[in-house]
């Protein structure tokens, strides 16, 4: 039975505001970041007059910004590798293995993620700043320091997913690598992983988004050259003025990698995202 025009009508008109609503900021984004300064900061205009690609030139020498990227690049990647690899032995542990306080400590993991994080933003400033007067080992202002930082994010909510996901995957498959001789291990890494494959895309895009964007805690664990991409775009921001167009055309360019990583990646997404949900 097809749907009542009112219906059609309803749901043209709602789809029609939403991408505007979507598209309307990106829009004047793009169009921000192709105007001189002087244009941006006087009367907004819909059509701009003139165009220059001069702020995309500029915006790589009024900050480091390379090396803010680099930075970036760096800390988001190593900590989606570190929380993809530790949530895929703690998750198979969990999901295939009965051990004594395995209940408490998957709602331990599920419960961590009921806090802000601003909650651990001055616990983690101690720990750091006492281990470093401690040891010698200089976790504050370092990239390790801000990688382990991501790590208490990405990393339960990572594990918690993998769980579900694991879970969905037949046990008859381990039987069968056991029975071919393949142990714990290798059953995980020739059957549980491949067969995991949108779970662990998916949860990889999570961590490296969580670890890509974020502003509080590379804002305080930071110095001048291991400053973030999040945190660096304040650069174009002086005394006397903003620079506005350089701030938009960087906020284009830094968003790249995570718009590109997410369009190739996005049916593993999908998938893993529906089946931990449905799990």
């Amino acid at each position: 039975m097809a749907p009542p025009q009112s219906f059609l009508w309803a749901r043209r008109i709602f789809l029609t505001l939403l991408t505007v609503f979507v598209v309307l900021p990106v829009f004047v984004m793009i169009t921000s970041s192709l105007k001189p300064l002087e244009d941006v900061t006087g009367k907004f205009q819909w059509i701009p007059s003139g165009l220059t690609i001069s702020p995309y030139f500029d915006i790589w020498d009024t900050v480091p910004l390379a090396d803010y990227f680099m930075n970036s690049l760096i800390v988001a990647g190593a900590a989606t590798v570190c929380s993809v690899v530790i949530a895929v032995f703690a998750a198979y542990a969990v999901s295939r293995y009965d051990f004594r306080g395995k209940r408490v400590f998957t709602v331990t993991v599920l419960s961590t993620q009921m806090f802000p994080g601003i909650l651990f933003l001055l616990p983690l400033f101690l720990i750091y700043v006492n281990i470093g007067n401690a040891t010698g080992i200089a976790l504050f202002g370092s990239r390790a320091g801000l990688i382990i930082t991501y790590l208490t994010f990405s990393l339960p909510f990572s594990i918690w997913m993998l769980i579900g996901y694991f879970d969905s995957v037949p046990r008859d498959l381990d039987e069968a690598a056991k029975v071919d001789g393949c142990g714990p291990l290798g059953a995980l890494f020739r059957v549980i992983v491949p067969a995991a494959i949108p779970g662990i895309v998916a949860v990889a895009v999570y961590a490296f988004m969580t670890a890509w964007g974020e502003v509080l805690f590379a804002s305080v664990m930071t110095n001048d050259t291991t400053r973030t991409l999040a945190v660096g775009l304040q650069g174009y921001s002086t005394q006397n003025d903003v620079y506005w167009n350089q701030v938009m055309a960087a906020s284009l360019v830094v968003s790249l990698p995570v718009v590109a990583g997410f369009l190739l990646l996005q049916r593993y997404l999908v998938a893993g995202l529906t089946a931990g949900a449905v799990k």
